[in-house]
């Protein structure tokens, strides 16, 4: 009868158990409009006439006018071909940069071998090199190659990247303990082995963002593609720039484009982001 009951209220006093405030909504509702606003800012003036932005009065809600410039944007350009181009391009070099990145990464956090300490930094040193730098050589060699104006030219130079190598290494050196390493190595397990039953695993939360984010830098690169690719295989971003014309441009057509072509990464983060969510809870219960 002397022993005192803890108050079960007493827990939730401390800061893990409080609900989030009004100031930590009013941030995310504003960073979530901030984001949203660019989206429709594109819609809003693909809705109207080519004539919109010149108006005295600007209208705050869509027009009618959206799906007549979506065909005319069709009409335009070869867009599903650009799209398809665009989804095989992102597609192939983020699952390469992932597989690359995470086997450099396993390499370079858990392996020991001579040299692995400034060849790293070699690496995230070519990070600090501007990509405009190295075009003319790349061209060059793509040409040599008979690459010019095909997919291939785009696909290759971007296999692996070394922001993905430097990534995923920070990522396994704190997820993976070297004792568990240790134990499927005395349990008999190979190098290869050992990295696809513990390491891949592991990886998985890393694995999906650096995924993400490598599909949508490729989703909307624009520099590389319109110098190697022809108009005639363009991806969306180079087929989009075909809409501007020499002496005027056509922001409802061009805005319309660009609405169009969110449209598929919108479409993958609604589906990829519940994954994404619980594969990052997953690796932090884990870790």
């Amino acid at each position: 009868m002397g022993r005192r009951r803890s108050s079960p209220r007493r827990g939730r006093v401390g800061g893990a158990q409080r609900r989030p405030g009004f100031l930590v909504y009013g941030c995310l509702a504003a960073v979530v409009l901030g984001g949203m606003f660019p989206l429709w800012w594109s819609y809003l003036i693909g809705s109207h006439h080519s004539t919109i932005l010149s108006e005295t009065s600007f209208p705050w809600w869509p027009g009618g006018n959206f799906w007549t410039n979506a065909s005319a944007v069709l009409d335009s350009i070869p867009f599903w071909r650009a799209t398809m181009n665009s989804i095989i391009v992102s597609t192939v070099t983020a699952f390469s940069v992932v597989i690359f990145s995470t086997l450099a990464g396993y390499a370079f956090a858990k392996l020991r071998f001579r040299g692995s300490g400034p060849l790293l930094v070699f690496v995230i040193a070519t990070m600090a090199v501007p990509t405009q730098l190295g075009v003319v050589p790349l061209f060059q060699v793509m040409a040599a190659l008979g690459w010019t104006g095909e997919l291939m030219a785009v696909i290759v130079p971007a296999l692996v990247t070394a922001f993905g190598v430097f990534w995923m290494t920070q990522y396994l050196r704190q997820a993976i303990p070297d004792e568990l390493i240790e134990a499927a190595t005395i349990d008999g397990c190979s190098m290869i082995r050992t990295f696809y039953h513990v390491c891949l695993p592991a990886a998985r939360p890393a694995a999906a963002m650096l995924f993400l984010f490598t599909f949508v830098l490729n989703w909307t690169n624009f520099f590389w593609p319109f110098i190697v690719l022809g108009p005639q295989n363009p991806t969306l971003p180079v087929a989009l720039q075909q809409l501007q014309a020499a002496h005027f441009v056509d922001y409802s057509l061009v805005l319309t484009g660009a609405t169009l072509a969110t449209v598929p990464l919108l479409i993958l983060f609604v589906f990829a982001g519940r994954q994404l969510v619980s594969g990052i809870m997953q690796g932090a219960v884990k870790a």
